[in-house]
């Protein structure tokens, strides 16, 4: 994610590194560099200009620490006002109608439906009922679609068959929210390959119906600056009070998060992260910057971890793994953990240090390959009370599906995993401050295991 962006800032910032101080010179250069590194990223052009001036003012100013290297105060400079040009804080929902009303809004192809469904979810986690109305009637399948993605969360949806007028629809829906007592009505629309009169009015219309709460606009990140100039055009038309940007996991650059906020004066507030129904997050600035910088993504790292990790189950887990008494079995429990929180390769994205790695792409079927391995190894073997010989493993790879060579590939990387948890320090011993993932040379993380 970002990695170009990020590598030339990196290289960037490793340019300042060993100068004595920032000058007007090496100031001067710099923010050039960043200004390039901004529009090659396709950040608006005016927004990357505003940025670089305030960049070279601050970073030339008295604001700066002295005792702090030119290159940490460079980067400091940069990181603020990053995060200060996309919002300094975390945007919240207003929660304020009986029920409140969220109308979704875009272009085709954007992601609204799937966004409507994720957003759904994630306000299930947050204990509000929700109620998701079926109003694009103009895309084929698009209902029954909707119906199946909100079907992974279990999410009502609201739906007239046969009836062409969103508009209806719409009425009807908030109209059993009321009633049913729900927190939540979230209102899927229709979009087009285009802006068009036909979409704005029928918008006007259920704006004007429902009064929502909140008209979020949705737009795919991989489209850059087209996101932001639509964003503005459906604010001028709809009035938004904000966006979610989708598909940010995946080739997008970061020109439409780090612009959309000061183009349109309103809040990114959600992001799309991945295919599954959890994949959505609340935007946070600090975090954009963070990854646009390459520091990985601490930020929602931990907010994953304590949302999915069990602490108790994972303090018995580490105590086994440096005991070198972990099983196949507590591997397949770490592995259930993970699953939980998203793909493996998002996860190692958000460490700092591994985002620019080459060798991330690491498939769901290989994990699926290592979980069928395992499975198929009886309780003796899961527990090594037995050796794995080859007539064992020619079983095992028979039942799995898999090959030999996987299976061998898999026993030898457990025992390398048990031996690098051995020998890790830990992580409160200040001896070994800055040691982690990065130092460690783990090929096997991109097989599975």
């Amino acid at each position: 994610m970002f990695d170009s962006i990020s590598n030339k800032f990196t290289q960037l910032f490793s340019s300042l590194a060993g100068k004595k101080k920032l000058t007007e010179e090496n100031i001067s250069d710099a923010v050039r560099k960043v200004r390039l590194a901004l529009l090659d990223a396709d950040v608006n052009y005016s927004v990357a200009s505003q940025f670089v001036r305030k960049v070279k003012e601050k970073a030339l100013g008295d604001a700066v620490l002295k005792s702090v290297s030119p290159d940490q105060q460079f980067i400091k400079v940069v990181h603020e006002e990053l995060i200060e040009l996309m919002g300094s804080e975390e945007p919240e929902l207003a929660f304020t109608g009986h029920p409140t009303v969220i109308l979704l809004c875009g272009l085709q192809g954007s992601g609204k439906t799937t966004t409507c469904a994720k957003l759904a979810q994630y306000l299930k986690k947050k204990n509000k009922k929700v109620l998701v109305a079926a109003c694009d009637l103009q895309r084929p399948a698009a209902v029954e679609q909707l119906k199946r993605v909100c079907g992974q969360s279990e999410t009502e949806v609201f739906a007239v068959e046969g009836e062409k007028k969103p508009l209806k629809v719409a009425k009807a829906a908030h109209a059993m929210a009321r009633k049913g007592g729900f927190d939540v009505l979230l209102i899927d629309t229709a979009g087009r390959l285009h802006i068009d009169a036909v979409l704005m009015n029928e918008l006007k219309d259920l704006k004007k119906a429902l009064d929502p709460q909140e008209i979020l606009f949705v737009a795919n990140a991989t489209t850059g600056q087209d996101a932001v100039k639509t964003a503005q055009e459906f604010d001028e038309a709809l009035g938004i009070t904000g966006s979610i940007l989708t598909m940010l996991d995946g080739s997008a650059r970061a020109g439409a998060a780090i612009s959309i906020t000061e183009v349109t004066k309103r809040p990114l507030k959600f992001e799309g992260i991945g295919e599954h129904i959890d994949d959505i997050q609340v935007f946070n600035p600090k975090s954009m910057a963070d990854r646009v910088l390459g520091m990985g993504d601490v930020v929602n790292l931990v907010k994953k971890v304590e949302e999915h990790i069990d602490e108790k189950e994972s303090a018995k887990l580490e105590k086994k793994l440096r005991k070198a008494t972990f099983t196949y079995d507590d591997y397949l429990k770490q592995m259930g953990m993970m699953k939980k929180m998203g793909s493996f390769k998002s996860l190692l994205q958000m460490v700092p240090g591994m985002s620019n790695m080459k060798d991330l792409d690491i498939s769901e079927k290989e994990f699926q390959k290592t979980e069928a391995i395992i499975q198929s190894m009886t309780p003796l073997e899961r527990e090594e009370r037995v050796e794995l010989v080859p007539s064992r493993r020619v079983r095992i790879a028979k039942g799995s599906g898999t090959s030999i060579d996987e299976v061998n590939r898999l026993v030898k990387g457990f025992k390398k995993l048990k031996k690098l948890f051995k020998s890790m320090p830990k992580v409160n011993n200040p001896a070994h401050k800055g040691r982690g993932l990065r130092e460690t040379n783990m090929p096997w993380l991109t097989r599975g295991l």
